[in-house]
């Protein structure tokens, strides 16, 4: 399990300069979550963004039969949120959730916003990420709604390459959207077939 750090993250994907780095990290704190602990619950307002240093996360709903629908893993190096409820300030849709013990940079909403009006370069990066997750969520939704089981499995393992050792079958199967049974079947398919995952 490799261990991230939000300024690593911010000197590789930003082009920021040192001072607001520093400014950026000395405003954000560290926090560690227990396994199974929550971040954000559905119903509250997410006012934060959640970077994963070390552990892995899920953002998740439980529809009205209790079933769970897994939106995002999100595992080192990973930015996660409610973004509806941020955006709108609303009641949120999801929980996050910790599925290992889990070391969290916490940025709180105000201050994004606050860097993004005066930094056009911060800013632009802000901008990026949001276009980032939309551009994630469209190919989610093309995914569900035209994709075979076994396209969807091969997608997730390169998007997520170690995730299958660190969560149940199960939860695989809700993040694809199949049940553990098809994806139990998906594979043994590909295993006939000499794919190893």
């Amino acid at each position: 399990m490799k261990q991230a750090g939000f300024s690593t993250y911010l000197y590789a994907n930003t082009e920021l300069d040192d001072d607001l780095i520093r400014s950026i990290t000395e405003n954000c704190r560290s926090v560690w979550y227990k396994k199974n602990e929550f971040l954000l619950r559905q119903g509250d307002i997410c006012r934060q963004v959640f970077f994963v240093e070390q552990g892995l996360l899920r953002q998740y709903s439980i529809d009205e039969k209790g079933k769970e629908h897994i939106l995002y893993f999100a595992p080192e190096n990973w930015l996660v949120a409610d973004r509806e409820s941020i955006f709108f300030n609303e009641p949120g849709s999801y929980f996050i959730q910790a599925l290992e013990d889990s070391k969290v940079t916490i940025a709180d909403q105000s201050f994004i916003n606050n860097l993004a009006e005066h930094n056009p370069s911060f800013l632009t990066f802000n901008n990026r990420l949001l276009h980032n997750h939309i551009r994630h969520l469209q190919k989610r939704i093309t995914q569900l709604l035209s994709a075979t089981a076994e396209e969807r499995y091969l997608d997730f393992i390169k998007i997520y390459p170690d995730i299958l050792l660190r969560v149940p079958q199960a939860m695989v199967a809700s993040y694809l959207g199949i049940t553990p049974e098809s994806l139990s079947r998906v594979r043994k398919d590909l295993a006939q077939r000499h794919f190893k995952s």
